[in-house]
């Protein structure tokens, strides 16, 4: 794999679970590839491409790991849980929380969750449910940024750190890791995100979840089947 489109790349489609988030179906590996590529979509109609960041505010839900995969399928830098102030060209966020951050002229907002009542901004399940279900090829170089904040983290980092986890703790499809680490360390992200998918287990969002490993902070004295961002080389 050279960039993070490659996780969800058009012969990566199955029955295998991929992701489990509270209250809602869960994705297999055939639903995650096919709306990853509608948020791509929908993301290039708002000016998401190579060079631009997306903010993305987290929740258990699926939309921002969807957000994470259209963003990085562009070539865009994703800053998760931003400051309230941020040069992003759009922002993903929680329909409550998404007009409590301030961007930059021409920045778009979109929410997820409950539809927005601003007609200035976007509803996410709404406008993705209605893209086109392919993607076009677009390369992506591995040295292009993926993650930004306190450092950027490019593609190719990423991956190699995301497959060193998946390496180091066998994972295999069927397994599940539950992400109980914040998305905005990137190392949350490799371990959390990039691995499973990589080793073609299930992402869980949901906490209440036990599942094969989880990820967590250093200091939440991690068992055996846990892994600790210390041990996530980036």
């Amino acid at each position: 794999m050279n960039a993070l489109g490659d996780l969800v790349a058009r012969e990566r489609r199955s029955d295998d679970p991929a992701l489990a988030v509270p209250d809602s179906g869960r994705y297999d590996y055939h639903r995650l590839c096919t709306t990853a590529w509608k948020t791509g979509n929908f993301l290039r109609h708002l000016g998401i491409r190579e060079g631009v960041t997306v903010g993305i505010v987290t929740s258990a839900s699926a939309q921002p790991i969807l957000g994470f995969l259209g963003a990085t399928l562009l070539g865009s830098a994703v800053r998760f849980d931003p400051l309230r102030e941020i040069d992003a060209r759009a922002l993903l966020a929680p329909t409550e929380a998404v007009s409590d951050y301030e961007l930059p002229p021409g920045g778009q907002r979109v929410a997820y969750g409950t539809p927005p009542t601003d007609p200035n901004v976007s509803h996410f399940e709404t406008d993705v449910w209605s893209e086109n279900p392919t993607f076009p090829e677009t390369p992506i170089s591995p040295e292009t940024v993926a993650l930004t904040g306190k450092t950027d983290v490019s593609h190719g980092e990423l991956l190699a750190a995301g497959e060193r986890v998946s390496e180091r703790w066998e994972l295999d499809p069927g397994d599940s890791v539950v992400v109980r680490a914040p998305l905005s360390d990137p190392r949350a992200v490799a371990a959390g995100i990039v691995a499973p998918l990589a080793a073609g287990a299930e992402i869980v969002l949901d906490t209440a979840k036990t599942g094969t490993f989880s990820v967590r902070d250093t200091d939440d004295s991690p068992e055996d089947s846990d892994i600790a961002l210390d041990d996530v080389r980036l």
